[in-house]
């Protein structure tokens, strides 16, 4: 070939006696063969190659070549020492393979499994399509505080911190979305953050306490137009990763390339468990059912729509496989979503969930400063009964409202979780570069 090139890299295999010798050099990009003979690169260089140990780096000058197996090298004509690794690598053949290990130390999950490596490569690529695709629809990208006064935007227990110099306690944001949708009211009308979201809750294979989330908000949209806004989110990050057509995860084929299903909360309810939630019922009428089912009632309910919730997570989750829209929850399991028109017992909101896990949440954001006053005391006497994820008052949130908020569509998705699906993993901490551990 006689062409030259000039690499570095870490030093991870390494063969050969006398005065010729085989490595391979591994960067981001892989490994490549070097080949090194005494006779041409001198003996002083030829020594840095003897010496060198597995992990050290080094830099290499030479020419392209294949070897008579056909593979691509390196004929060395010149080594430099570049770094020396004062601990063994993991063992080459079988790579890092204890769990502990590799997330306690990420930094040898990289260097010796490739598919680790890869998986986390795919996983800035989904974020980087998403920003993308964002972009083009004309929506701006924000930041937006860590620190908050009040928890709120969703119903999570928070991280609990305390600001020295102003003597407050102050809490680890649980969801952008307050913030965000503040900023709605200051006429940005298309925002969008992707950032880290912390609640001190339970860890397993879909939930770690800090993780990364994106929210949306469009102005003059409804849950309709964000539900055509979250497909396409997914389907183009997915096609960045997959191509067109349907995707494979854990053996299971999903059609995440066609059009999503969509399905009222109470219809798949009725569908599977015969119950019908359209009816007028009393809360007591309703726990009854409940008890009946064997549905759990816990003792902060105090709402029909707490049991319609309950009952689609005790019996529809579980069988939502292909990616499907639930929408219509009810008002009391949402406390920032826009009651629907036609029936004000349930709200213009929806989840999307992908192999009975949910994979977004979204509605039509309440923009009523006086309903949202009373959504908010409903959440904070909720509190009082025991509910730990229920929220307080967040009055100021309430004061940007009375300036007027357009009608306004929003949207959140775990990112984790999609780069779980989309990297065909089952773990959590398998697409978080250093999840929490003990």
């Amino acid at each position: 070939m006689n062409e030259k090139a000039i690499i570095a890299g870490r030093l991870v295999t390494k063969r050969g006696k006398g005065k010729v010798g085989f490595a391979h050099l591994q960067d981001r990009e892989g490994q490549i063969q070097i080949y090194v003979r005494k006779d041409a690169v001198g003996e002083e260089n030829y020594e840095i190659f003897k010496k060198a140990d597995l992990g050290d780096f080094l830099g290499v000058e030479g020419e392209i070549m294949r070897t008579d197996m056909g593979e691509l090298s390196i004929k060395a004509t010149h080594i430099t020492h570049l770094s020396k690794a004062l601990r063994p690598l993991p063992e080459k053949f079988h790579g890092l393979s204890d769990v502990e290990t590799i997330y306690r130390k990420r930094y040898l999950d990289l260097i010796s499994n490739r598919e680790s490596f890869e998986r986390f490569v795919t996983r800035s690529k989904i974020i980087s399509e998403i920003r993308r695709y964002l972009d083009g629809q004309g929506f701006l990208e924000v930041e937006t505080p860590v620190l908050h006064n009040e928890a709120g935007g969703a119903a999570a227990k928070p991280f609990i911190t305390h600001h020295n110099a102003q003597n407050i306690d102050m809490v680890l944001r649980i969801a952008t979305e307050l913030h965000l949708k503040r900023l709605i009211v200051g006429g940005m009308e298309r925002v969008y953050e992707i950032g880290r979201i912390f609640r001190n809750e339970g860890m397993d294979a879909t939930h770690n306490p800090e993780f990364t989330s994106i929210e949306v908000y469009q102005a003059y949209a409804d849950f309709h137009d964000i539900m055509d806004l979250t497909e396409g989110i997914i389907q183009h990050a997915a096609k960045a990763v997959h191509g067109d057509g349907p995707i494979d995860y854990q053996g299971t084929e999903i059609k995440i390339n066609e059009p999503f299903k969509r399905v009222h909360m109470v219809d798949a309810i009725k569908e599977i468990t015969g119950v019908d939630f359209w009816q007028d019922m009393t809360f007591e009428e309703a726990v009854a059912l409940a008890n009946e089912k064997h549905v759990p009632v816990e003792k902060h309910y105090t709402e029909v729509g707490q049991i319609i919730n309950a009952f689609f997570e005790e019996f529809v989750e579980e069988t939502l496989t292909q990616p499907t829209f639930v929408y219509g929850h009810p008002v009391a399991v949402s406390p920032l979503a826009k009651k629907n028109p036609e029936d004000p017992r349930f709200t213009d909101r929806f989840e999307l969930f992908i192999m009975t896990k949910e994979y977004a949440n979204a509605f039509t954001e309440l923009n009523d400063p006086i309903d949202q006053l009373q959504r908010f005391e409903a959440q904070a006497r909720a509190k009082e009964l025991g509910d730990d994820e229920a929220t307080g008052i967040d009055y100021d949130y309430v004061e940007a409202l009375e300036y007027g908020m357009p009608p306004t569509g929003g949207l959140g998705i775990g990112i984790d979780r999609l780069v779980m699906l989309l990297t065909n993993v089952t773990t959590i901490r398998d697409v978080l570069l250093f999840p929490t551990m003990k």
